[in-house]
């Protein structure tokens, strides 16, 4: 089936790579030249596992192009809508400039019989207001949400674990399901639930799930400060209450909390939409999670200021990790990069490593020092900061080797993923994050 994708940032390029590993000939549509020129010899522009691949495959096989063109999206069958939907400036609403833009570019080549799948993360009503936009086109619009774990976001998309589809009433309804059952065939026909919603439901759905995730992640931080004034241990907690399979032990890792593109901004730009219809109060609770995720944040600073002797002043600190969370290259509102800045600005001689983000948190942060290599980011530091729990750092780093390169033995881990006996007998002084 002939596809196009339009925006081909994290969320479209992937999308458009994956539907070509799977069959479909899909041209990407962007207006970032950069990108686009990227893409079209077949390099990703930023890292996700297997992205490479099969980009580069799609690209020699003929059956993924790239264009800043939106005219080569004339004779797609489907077209995907997957431009980001950043928090406005001026609140916590999301913003959707690219959205509305990237409808009103396409409408005009649009033709009878078209779908129309909108992918962005949206606030719920969104669908509605752009269904008769496309509607007097004659093509349909389906509201199709991604649910893409960085990292994971290939194996996502050509294995999901659900597929949602919010469509209009009636035949033309129910003709869209299918064409899009047709484009997901793969997964379809291996079982994987394929639900047909209303529009607001699919919309609900996105925003839902990613305000449930952040506030079990909160629960378990806040927990966390429960326990570092009691003496207890909250990695043993959330190992205790996550064997009652109603709450399961996925997301109770404490630490320094969540960041990205996507939770911090969706739970915001949930609880602005629930104002504006009038139900502040039903998700008034994710304004706390929201204050709970970055108050781990500060908590990480002190116990590094603490375990200096209160002052970080001249003291080097190795910062391990720089993107928000392992196997990606993404900085937005990465707790990791915030944590260095903030000691920074105290004085800190901060240098910063990571297998993959360096080149994107220098741009964002050219005031740190930036190391690839981990032992000589390591060489001479007073303190040891994991703040991104990459492997290279939480199973392949031995404190006895850490012991030959610091001059220090304070190590903070903000994500508890450190083995805390490990290390406090080879020496060190270990804080972690709700543990004693």
């Amino acid at each position: 089936m002939r596809l196009s994708v339009i925006g081909c940032g994290y969320l479209g390029a992937v999308h458009a790579a994956a539907m070509a590993s799977i069959g479909h000939d899909v041209v990407g549509i962007d207006i970032d030249k950069r990108k686009i020129e990227a893409l079209t010899k077949g390099e990703a522009p930023f890292f996700e596992p297997g992205l490479q691949e099969i980009l580069t495959d799609g690209v020699r096989a003929g059956r993924l192009q790239f264009t800043t063109d939106i005219d080569a999206a004339d004779g797609a069958a489907v077209h995907f809508v997957g431009v980001g939907t950043p928090q406005q400036q001026s609140g916590y609403a999301a913003d959707l400039t690219y959205v509305n833009a990237a409808f009103e570019n396409l409408l005009p080549h649009l033709r009878e019989g078209d779908i129309v799948a909108g992918k962005s993360t949206v606030p719920v009503g969104t669908a509605a207001t752009l269904a008769p936009k496309v509607a007097a086109t004659g093509a349909t619009l389906v509201w199709n949400p991604e649910f893409l774990r960085e990292g994971w976001a290939v194996q996502d998309t050509v294995d999901p674990d659900r597929l949602v589809a919010g469509v209009p009433d009636g035949p033309d309804g129910e003709r869209a399901a299918e064409i899009l059952r047709s484009v997901y065939h793969p997964a379809v026909a291996k079982g994987t639930p394929f639900i047909v919603t209303d529009y607001a439901t699919a919309e609900l759905v996105k925003v839902s799930a990613n305000a449930f995730l952040a506030t079990k992640i909160s629960f378990i931080n806040a927990m966390a400060e429960i326990a570092e004034v009691t003496g207890a241990d909250v990695t043993l907690l959330a190992d205790a209450i996550g064997y009652d399979v109603r709450i399961g032990r996925r997301f109770l890792g404490a630490g320094i909390g969540f960041g990205g593109g996507c939770l911090p901004k969706d739970i915001r730009a949930f609880a602005a939409r629930a104002e504006e219809l009038g139900r502040r109060e039903s998700v008034s609770f994710l304004r706390e999670v929201d204050a709970i995720n970055l108050r781990r944040r500060d908590r990480a600073v002190e116990l590094v200021v603490d375990g200096l002797g209160g002052s970080v002043f001249g003291k080097k600190i190795a910062v391990l990790g720089a993107a928000f969370k392992p196997h990606s290259d993404d900085v937005r509102d990465s707790p990791a990069l915030d944590v260095a800045v903030r000691l920074n600005g105290l004085g800190a001689d901060i240098v910063v490593t990571d297998p993959q983000a360096i080149d994107n948190a220098r741009r964002l942060h050219p005031q740190l020092t930036y190391v690839a290599d981990r032992d000589e980011t390591l060489r001479d530091a007073d303190a040891v900061l994991l703040v991104t729990e990459w492997d290279e750092y939480r199973r392949e780093m031995a404190p006895e080797h850490v012991n030959t390169l610091t001059h220090g033995r304070v190590v903070v881990d903000g994500r508890n993923g450190l083995d805390a006996a490990a290390w406090r007998a080879a020496g060190w002084t270990y804080y972690g994050m709700g543990r004693p």
